[in-house]
């Protein structure tokens, strides 16, 4: 079975707020001596993802 694929669009403020909480959960896992395996999959995908610029039309 194919896995199914999301697309998140994100301004790059908003951006670099997702990625500041996905380091502090990270951190908070560390702490408590749990895996960060897919807290680490999702800011890999996330840094190396390709930025697209969209124009957005208000109607």
């Amino acid at each position: 079975m194919k896995e199914q694929k999301y697309h998140i669009y994100l301004t790059e403020q908003e951006r670099s707020e997702v990625i500041k909480s996905l380091i502090d959960l990270k951190n908070a896992l560390i702490r408590q001596g749990k895996y960060t395996d897919a807290v680490d999959d999702v800011l890999v995908k996330l840094t190396g993802a390709k930025r697209k610029k969209l124009k957005v039309v208000y109607i």
